[in-house]
């Protein structure tokens, strides 16, 4: 998708140098509102839009990291991951994770002043087509209005009472709108136009279809608690929709796997042999550091907490109320010299897809050695494991694009939806509308899935690295042990996708898990604890960046609490 910017501001160039009259052409670097008032115009300002979906523009305001369109950092102030690397490095997210949360931290900024980039180029293509009467762009018009939903949705749910832009106050530049309360309303209108005018198919990967419009717009619906609407939209996606989960897990972040039967929506990165500006910028960071290819930046690390909640009993199925009770084994504190045994209870074979951990392989590179391959030391609140869904398998060179000092832009797709989330989704929906006999199916899909892969296997390669229990469920007792099923099985499909913390906000159990989570990993690392503060509801949504205020001249309003 990005690709077709460079085809398209070529094509653009060759049409102004036509001209005799040098004094009829816009400055170089510019287009005049008559070179773009058609339906190339158009393409080029959509592919603008689709190419904020990974958070990454220039003169961007804030931290640059926190634009990530992955939303990495969001699972660091959830109980699914930790900063990583060592607490002086990236300070404000040291902030952020440890909940000592300003108005002026950069990560705030950053992530607000991109998806507002994403807005603007949205409504650029709405206004545009607005000026087009000679040509049916109906369908040009729902891509650019469901974008415009992606960035209203991730603006909505991430900082909570937030203006809104209409593509009337683009073309007017009236930019300073105030912030009186949710937005729901104007997203789920661009998600509807979405769903009636995208085609069910299209021919370029990338560009969403309506039945990715039906999943999103279930999803707006989910995370308002919104149930009956949610689970109509995920059982048509789910019952009638051309999707299914792919045979392996892993195949969701291998370029194997790619816009398979499992993507509904995801940002298209691509790497080459060396720094390509269309990977995966905003989650440079988050590689082993040194690891087992010398990378940067040991950032992004899994928490104890997520490792412990892959544990099963002997029948296969998650300790859904005392997973915490007891740690699974770890090396936390100790030199690859020292003696260290892997756990021996059983397991979810999806951890280890999931999370590096010593003695196990990682991501086809060999036996996970120990601390080694860790950045952070001891004193440091990182912990001793590694991400490993955002890291490339040893021998995906499609994915794999690496820098002068060490820094990965990967080509792995990030599933803004996919189907495992849909099902899981609509299995939620199900729970809440009494339906237990669609959300036992619906999980079941996902963990029979997970029971039928392709385990990790030793060293030797004749048996499986760990003991791996799985298997479905047989029933749901009741709606209460439904919910807990449900909410338990999102966590072990989803962690490091950048789900987790919106979970806790629509469940609203935010400050309950969060801080037992504090609690709990203080077991491992002793002074997380000491350094973490608790979590508060005004924690729910971010605040409302001081930056932003100020530039608004008071017309925007701060969230409670802050």
């Amino acid at each position: 998708m990005k690709k077709n910017l460079i085809y398209l501001l070529t094509l653009f160039v060759a049409i102004s140098a036509c001209s005799d009259d040098f004094t009829e052409q816009p400055a170089i670097g510019a287009l005049s509102d008559a070179a773009v008032q058609n339906e190339a115009g158009v393409e080029l300002l959509l592919v603008g839009a689709y190419s904020t979906l990974d958070g990454i523009r220039n003169n961007l305001s804030g931290n640059g990291f926190a634009a990530s369109g992955d939303n990495w950092w969001f699972d660091v102030l959830a109980d699914d991951a930790h900063k990583g690397s060592t607490d002086g490095d990236q300070a404000d997210l040291f902030e952020m994770e440890t909940y000592n949360w300003t108005t002026a931290n950069p990560y705030v900024l950053g992530k607000w002043s991109s998806v507002f980039a994403g807005i603007n180029r949205s409504n650029a293509v709405i206004a545009l087509i607005a000026t087009i009467e000679d040509a049916d762009l109906t369908g040009k018009l729902a891509e650019a209005r469901f974008l415009r939903g992606h960035f209203n949705f991730e603006l909505q749910r991430i900082y909570g009472n937030v203006p809104y832009i209409s593509e009337e106050n683009y073309a007017n530049t009236e930019f300073n709108q105030p912030n009186p309360g949710p937005i729901w309303d104007q997203i789920e209108a661009d998600l509807q136009f979405a769903i009636d005018n995208l085609p069910a198919s299209q021919a370029q990967s990338g560009r969403p279809t309506s039945w990715a419009a039906k999943a999103y717009l279930g999803k707006v619906h989910l995370q308002q608690s919104e149930w009956a609407a949610a689970f109509d939209l995920f059982e048509e996606v789910i019952n009638d929709g051309p999707y299914s989960l792919n045979p392996e897990f892993v195949a969701n972040w291998e370029s194997a796997g790619e816009n398979s039967s499992e993507a509904i929506f995801a940002i298209q990165f691509t790497a080459d042999d060396g720094q390509s500006l269309n990977g995966n910028q905003g989650g440079v960071l988050n590689f082993p550091n040194p690891g087992p290819f010398g990378s940067c930046c040991g950032f992004y690390q899994p928490t104890q907490d997520l490792v412990n909640a892959f544990q099963t009993d002997a029948s296969g199925l998650p300790l859904l109320d005392t997973f915490n009770d007891t740690d699974v084994a770890n090396d936390y504190g100790l030199e690859d010299a020292d003696a260290f045994t892997t756990h021996t209870g059983p397991l979810d074979p999806r951890l280890d897809y999931t999370v590096g951990r010593r003695g196990i392989d990682y991501n086809r590179y060999g036996t996970f050695p120990g601390h080694s391959w860790i950045r952070a030391t001891f004193a440091d609140i990182s912990g001793p494991y590694l991400p490993a869904k955002n890291v490339y398998q040893s021998g995906d060179t499609d994915n794999q694009g690496a820098g002068a000092w060490g820094q990965q832009h990967a080509g792995i797709n990030y599933h803004i939806i996919r189907f495992a989330d849909v099902l899981l989704m609509g299995a939620e929906a199900a729970v809440e509308t009494n339906d237990l006999a669609s959300a036992l199916t619906w999980v079941n899909l996902v963990r029979n899935r997970a029971k039928n892969m392709t385990y990790i296997q030793n060293e030797a390669g004749d048996a499986d690295a760990a003991n791996y229990v799985i298997e479905p469920y047989t029933s749901f007792a009741d709606q209460a042990f439904a919910r807990k099923a449900v909410r338990h099985e999102r966590r072990l499909e989803l962690s490091m996708e950048g789900h987790r913390l919106f979970d806790l906000y629509r469940w609203g159990n935010g400050v309950e898990v969060i801080n037992e989570y504090i609690t709990n990993e203080s077991r491992t690392i002793a002074n997380f604890g000491t350094k973490a503060n608790a979590f508060e509801a005004k924690n729910e949504v971010l605040p409302i960046p001081l930056t932003a205020i100020d530039l608004s001249g008071g017309i925007l309003e701060q969230n409670p609490g802050y």
